[in-house]
């Protein structure tokens, strides 16, 4: 979800770290309307320089939370998408094979003389093993987004997204980097960072997280918000819509969350849905709009035939029935 212009234009406060309420405040000046729960976690986060874990069903707003972050506090943004296989490889470093067998042939003959009067073999080994330290330094590393993290001096913010996605052996080698700020590596030795990134964990639930993550985290869940913070929210990212409008459309995403579906709708859904609506130039919620429209907040067929019966009575349902 992107962030509103108007949302943009609210003047941030001096220093959104002084307090909770200067970080909600802060948050809303770039687009993110926070609960006082999550501007408290978030608070406590950075202060005690310690990684959160956000919980939650996807779209409610755990990815965008750090995203805001790191825009609120003008910091880099150093994202790692997790998922079944992540290995150690594709998170912190590898190799650079190519440039290592490039440069190899570039040096063949220089091996070749440099071996040339070794006595012995023992005398040879030593003299290659010299040569293949060379080929494992900084020139032919690769940083991938762990490391890149731990790396800038200046601080920045690490999201780990969907880590419950990535396998359990993959959570432990994680428990370094959460505790320490730091990692090892064989050929290197320990890499510490100079300034701790600000960790962000998401996690949709997908599978149970071990204790030892847990408790070296901060621990918020986000849920669905209720009408009122959800109306603030569409006003926050759909510039120009209108008041009315806004609460008609929240009233009746509240009301089909009281349903049984395969998938309600989440925060991420009714901002489409807004301005999808504002596109279609509605100026109030018409039955026949949103049956057209059902597709953008519902995503699965099975739930849109659920739901079209039912359409009049849920426009008339209040919001905050359920």
């Amino acid at each position: 979800m992107t962030v509103s212009s108007q949302a943009a234009r609210l003047a941030p406060t001096a220093d959104p770290l002084s307090s909770v309420q200067a970080l909600i405040e802060g948050l809303a000046s770039v687009g993110y309307i926070a609960s006082q729960r999550i501007a408290t976690s978030l608070y406590m986060a950075v202060n005690l320089q310690k990684p959160i874990l956000v919980e939650g069903t996807a779209g409610v707003g755990k990815t965008e939370l750090a995203l805001s972050t790191a825009n609120l506090l003008g910091l880099p943004l150093i994202r790692m998408q997790c998922y079944e296989g992540l290995d150690e490889s594709k998170a912190l470093y590898e190799w650079k094979y190519g440039k290592q067998l490039l440069y190899t042939q570039i040096l063949k003959d220089r091996m070749g003389e440099s071996l040339a009067d070794a006595k012995t073999m023992d005398d040879a080994m030593d003299r290659l093993h010299g040569m293949g330290d060379l080929f494992f330094s900084e020139p032919f590393l690769e940083p991938r987004p762990l490391m890149q993290a731990l790396r800038q001096n200046d601080g920045c913010v690490l999201l780990i997204d969907e880590i419950d996605k990535s396998d359990e052996a993959f959570e432990a080698f994680l428990l370094e980097v959460l505790s320490a700020y730091q990692v090892s590596v064989p050929e290197l030795g320990v890499i510490k960072a100079k300034t701790p990134p600000l960790v962000f964990l998401t996690s949709n639930n997908v599978r149970d997280l071990g204790d030892a993550l847990k408790r070296r985290c901060l621990h918020l869940h986000i849920p669905l918000p209720d009408a009122s913070l959800e109306e603030r929210i569409v006003a926050s990212r759909v510039p120009g819509i209108e008041a009315a409008l806004t609460k008609q459309l929240v009233s009746f995403v509240q009301s089909l969350r009281t349903i049984d579906l395969r998938k309600a709708p989440s925060i991420s859904e009714t901002v489409d849905w807004a301005r999808a609506l504002i596109l279609l130039n509605a100026e109030s919620l018409e039955p026949e709009m949103v049956r057209d429209t059902l597709n953008v907040i519902l995503k699965f067929e099975q739930d849109i035939a659920a739901v079209e019966p039912q359409i009049g009575e849920l426009m008339r349902k209040p919001a905050n029935a359920g």
